[in-house]
């Protein structure tokens, strides 16, 4: 047995040993040491390497123990990555990428430019949204997937890029010809003012810049005559902890409680506070969420909830109460481990039970127990509202999901079944056709029934057929479909979210709460007074 092999064999041991030893402890006779187990794991390495029928490489079977080593944790939170898997994260917590800065979207057989992002090549370049990238330096988008696309017009930044672009009205295709450049994807995707002097911002992810863009979003947005916010974390997965915190900060007083974390590990048991005093005392907050907001969303919208610092609308969020830490293997990989658990202020973990195989009651030997479950007595916030704990952030006004577009999607994945692409395609095409072939000029247009026998048309045409039957249960899905499509493609996000006003339940509750409210004690009065319409009240 070489040096380095037993020196690797008995690393990978003591990693094992402290990120997880209960389990590689079980059935352990006490006469066996770490050393000797790390000899038979290398014993068995080396018999595997030399003998298996096929042949293996030595670092696949490292890394193969490794990814078995990480699933024996039944956590899909720990995971080994590698390059490129840390390259995502890397983007996804900076924000930061070389490129062209556009958003697309793969459609009808080409990438589609959603919007071209302020100040980046593609804007400054004269790129519009609704424009479809033919060719990349030569070569021909048709059938490009999501990922190939990304990957064509990314790239080292100062290097070239030269598209071909067909554009709605034009005869010929226009060139463009770029060079990338370091793009910042912000996290605050949209702020604007709607309603009677509501702002509205949407937040997505929780990156390094997140909190001095809300910031930053809130300031411009009172300048411009708001009295009200609605914070929209639906969809927002997490991300930073340290931005969650500081988010979290912008609303709340000093010295009040954010979020406190409790692990194994030195420094995993923290309790954060407040540290700055509150900007916003006098702004009214609603805070959106959804069955997809987690994380540090949920931190953020849990302190805000137990300190009644805002109204919380929409649905149950995800239910993700544990924190990961990124320990750097070389320059290259990292490990991201489960290190700890979270609680908000009130003492709650909204850790969802049978989210992880060993949630409920912690692994053997754990010194982190679960605190509570969906059954546990409920906590309170700081005026004694009743709270739960074990199952994800219950929202103060739940909006359940609308039965009838349940109803009507599920129809629909009937009735499209594997052709599901080519609707979206044909769904798309027709919305680039509609703005000029209708005479749209607002993004909160009716969807006419010309509109949506034109649509239909679309389907036949591309093959995707819908009954009688399915039209009339899903007409009024695909209307608002079309309508948000229409909105997004021929007027940018703004569009879309003066569309989502009128036709997005959660949003135009929130908006008519907010537009009314004064105060935020009179924004929570409206969660158990009868006030908000036809929400639920948790």
């Amino acid at each position: 047995m070489s040096r380095q092999r037993i020196l690797i064999a008995a690393a990978v041991a003591v990693v094992a040993f402290l990120s997880g030893g209960w389990f590689m402890q079980q059935g352990t006779r006490p006469d066996e040491s770490v050393y000797q187990r790390a000899r038979m794991f290398d014993d068995v390495l080396s018999h595997v390497a030399d003998f298996y029928v096929d042949s293996l490489d030595e670092r696949q079977l490292y890394r193969m123990a490794i990814d078995g080593m990480l699933s024996e944790l039944r956590d899909p939170y720990s995971d080994f990555l590698d390059r490129q898997a840390l390259s995502g994260l890397r983007e996804a917590t900076t924000g930061n990428y070389a490129g062209i800065g556009a958003q697309i979207e793969v459609r009808n057989g080409a990438i589609v430019v959603v919007a071209p992002m302020p100040e980046t090549p593609a804007e400054r370049a004269g790129v519009l949204a609704g424009d479809r990238i033919v060719e990349v330096s030569g070569q021909s988008t048709q059938r490009f997937t999501q990922e190939q696309a990304v990957r064509a017009l990314r790239g080292a930044e100062g290097t070239q890029v030269v598209l071909k672009v067909a554009r709605s009205g034009a005869s010929e295709l226009i060139t463009f010809t770029l060079t990338r450049a370091r793009i910042h994807s912000r996290s605050v995707r949209i702020a604007m003012l709607v309603g009677d002097r509501v702002g509205y911002i949407e937040l997505n992810p929780f990156s390094q810049s997140s909190a001095a863009e809300v910031q930053t979003a809130v300031d411009s947005l009172r300048q411009a005559g708001m009295r009200s916010l609605v914070l929209d974390l639906r969809f927002n997965p997490g991300g930073l902890l340290d931005e969650g915190i500081a988010v979290s900060d912008l609303f709340l007083n000093s010295g009040q409680e954010i979020v406190s974390t409790r692990g194994r590990a030195p420094r995993s048991t923290r309790t954060f506070d407040d540290a700055a005093p509150q900007r916003y005392q006098d702004l009214p907050l609603i805070v959106l969420v959804n069955g997809f907001s987690a994380s540090a969303s949920e931190i953020v919208a849990g302190a805000l909830q137990d300190h009644d610092r805002a109204l919380l609308i929409g649905t149950p969020t995800f239910g993700k109460g544990l924190v990961q830490t990124v320990f750097p293997l070389g320059s290259d990989a990292a490990l991201r481990l489960t290190t700890a658990r979270w609680y908000t202020p009130s003492g709650r973990s909204i850790q969802r039970p049978g989210r992880v195989g060993f949630e409920v009651d912690g692994p053997p030997g754990d010194s982190v127990p679960m605190r509570d479950s969906a059954t546990a007595p409920a906590y309170r916030t700081d005026s004694g509202r009743p709270v739960r704990g074990g199952g994800g952030i219950a929202p103060d006004i739940l909006i359940p999901t609308d039965s009838s577009d349940t109803r009507a999607a599920e129809r629909l994945t009937l009735a499209v079944g594997r052709d599901i692409e080519r609707y979206r395609d044909a769904l798309a095409a027709f919305a680039f056709q509609a703005r000029q072939r209708f005479g749209v000029t607002s993004p909160v247009f009716s969807v006419t029934a010309a509109m949506r026998a034109g649509l239909l048309e679309q389907f036949r045409q591309r093959g995707i057929q819908l009954d009688d039957q399915t039209v009339q249960i899903a007409g009024p899905f695909l209307d608002r479909q079309l309508g948000d499509q229409v909105a997004r493609l021929a007027f940018g996000r703004q569009g879309q979210v003066l569309r989502a006003a009128q036709d997005d339940a959660i949003l135009s509750e929130a908006v008519r709460l907010a537009g009314r409210a004064r105060t935020q004690a009179e924004l929570l009065a409206s969660a158990g007074s009868g006030r908000g319409g036809s929400a639920q009240r948790q």
